[in-house]
């Protein structure tokens, strides 16, 4: 079976799953979109379990304050 751009498409939106993710999935699912959306949930899973024992030690952290003192910004960017 063909998958079109389209289908990849219409699950890359309601996804945000990368596009070769989404076009095995609904190559997997025989293009059933529903049913590539679990799947790519059940590999989502599956990707979150294996980087559950890793950390995120390193990182940095910013900070930003707007020239009259009315905006300021601090962010905590981490990364394993």
């Amino acid at each position: 079976m063909s998958i079109s751009a389209m289908e990849v498409r219409a699950l890359r939106d309601r996804t945000g799953a990368g596009m070769m993710d989404c076009k095995n999935a609904l190559t997997e699912t025989a293009g059933d979109l529903e049913a590539a959306i679990d799947l790519l949930r059940a590999k989502g899973v599956a990707k979150a379990a294996k980087r559950s024992g890793k950390s995120a030690n390193e990182g940095t952290i910013g900070s930003y304050v707007h020239f009259d003192n009315q905006i300021a910004v601090i962010i905590e960017l981490n990364c394993e």
